[in-house]
């Protein structure tokens, strides 16, 4: 098929490159004309596991292209996907102006049966709003307007879209339902489900599936933070309820809270159309509270610790920029938090991440930035460190032998907001370790040290 994908963010580009390579003909389009340049050339804008091969894959073969015209993409197009940023504005609201903008462009751009899908993460009623805009210029027999979610987790965007768990479409027409269909069939040969469904029972389930994944991570949470009072330990409790098939032993792991693109503006954007439509969903309301707290909850943990929340003359090192391992994407990453609460109390900081060092250059402020010194590896985040804090799980943070941290650090004191670490082997290694929901080991007698712990 030809397919035109506009917008070329984290959905586009990878849903783009996925479809060239399964052997349709893709066009990404973007206004940003140095971006398509950019792209053109081979470069991507993006860190993404496995994305880099097909990507240059697809370009040597001629089947992904990228452009700024709008024009010429939209009327050889077969499918129009809009992959557009839909934002969160200050009350929750998604921001669908990207979207409209280009919907109220469509309409006199159909020559022949086109199908648009939005495959952005948009409110419920989106896919009405978007086929009236497209209908004031064209006719309705000219196209169908479907809701196709992503699925995509950011780290594993490309195998999530090869071989996805299932595919929603969103469609009340037969005719559009069958091109979707053929469309997504070489990607779910071993038998994982293509779900028709009306359009707004579509949109719902995006939104749905997020507040859940992200009410599982904040129940997991509490239920630290109850640990940490009571002197349980999360990790057993985890394994203890994981295992009931009821619950499962996904996204069961305590942490400093969850970050990025989708969870956040997610949670948002369903608690406020409950709210437009009448509904205090007071589950979400606690979801969100209880989040924000945790991304820096590891910071009192270190006010506990030194008996102050006075940093100056301090120098902390910090493991992980990004919300999560295997994406080099910063948005509502809690390192961002961590990090302004620390400069604020006067510390100066080492940071060191994989990829994300960049992205939060870009977007983190310029006090935090005056006090950070970003180095080039894991090991030169140690020097003359008085503590590390963790906040990101990038698997090559688990490599180093506890052992070893006494040896580098001027302080062998952990603050792990990931859990990543053994606590008998940190309690033999001769390591203060404070992780989350689980004993804290090593910790000085605040008798003796005047250190409230």
């Amino acid at each position: 098929m030809n397919i035109t994908v506009i917008g070329t963010g984290y959905v586009g580009l990878v849903s783009g490159t996925c479809f060239a390579d399964s052997g349709n003909n893709v066009t990404c389009v973007d206004i940003n004309e140095e971006k398509v340049n950019q792209l053109n050339k081979g470069n991507i804008p993006i860190y993404e596991p496995g994305l880099e091969t097909l990507f240059d894959r697809g370009q040597r073969e001629g089947r992904l292209h990228f452009t700024t015209e709008i024009e010429g993409a939209v009327r050889q197009a077969d499918i129009v996907f809009l992959c557009l940023p839909t934002p969160p504005g200050g009350d929750g609201q998604a921001d669908l102006s990207a979207v409209m903008t280009v919907a109220g462009q469509l309409g006199g751009l159909l020559e022949d049966y086109t199908v648009i899908v939005n495959k952005s993460t948009v409110p419920v009623g989106t896919a009405d709003r978007v086929r009236q805009a497209i209908a004031g210029q064209a006719d309705e027999e000219l196209f169908d307007v479907v809701s196709n979610p992503e699925f995509l987790r950011e780290g594993a965007a490309v195998d999530d879209f090869m071989y996805p768990e299932r595919v929603v479409v969103g469609t009340s027409s037969e005719r559009a339902a069958d091109i979707m269909t053929t469309l997504y069939e070489p990607f779910v040969r071993s038998g994982n489900p293509i779900i028709v469904m009306d359009e707004r029972s579509s949109e719902l389930t995006k939104y749905a599936a997020n507040a859940m994944l992200a009410t599982k991570i904040t129940f997991m949470n509490e239920i630290a933070n109850i640990c940490e009072r009571v002197g349980a330990n999360v990790d057993n409790v985890r394994r203890g309820i994981g295992t009931d098939s009821r619950i499962g032993k996904r996204f069961l792991f305590a942490g400093i809270g969850y970050g990025g693109s989708c969870f956040p503006k997610d949670v948002q954007a369903i608690h406020y159309t409950a709210g437009q439509h009448g509904y205090d969903f007071k589950i979400l309301d606690s979801v969100m509270k209880v989040n924000e707290a945790q991304k820096v909850s590891i910071v009192k943990k270190m006010e506990d610790y030194y008996g102050t929340d006075d940093f100056s003359g301090k120098q902390f090192g910090m493991w992980g920029l990004s919300f999560k391992p295997e994406t080099d994407d910063i948005r509502e990453a809690p390192a961002l938090y961590i990090a302004e609460a620390l400069v604020e109390r006067g510390a100066k900081l080492l940071a060191y991440d994989p990829e994300a060092i960049g992205t939060f250059r870009q977007a983190t402020s310029r006090q935090v930035l005056d006090q950070t010194t970003f180095v080039h590896s894991q090991q030169e985040a140690l020097d003359d460190i008085d503590a590390l804090v963790i906040c990101t799980e990038w698997n090559e943070f688990r490599r180093p032998t506890v052992d070893n941290f006494a040896n580098n650090m001027k302080q062998p004191v952990i603050f792990d907001g990931r859990n990543l670490y053994d606590l008998s082997r940190a309690e033999k290694a001769g390591i203060t370790y404070i992780s989350v929901g689980r004993p804290s080991v090593n910790v000085p007698d605040m008798a003796t040290t005047g250190n409230e712990v």
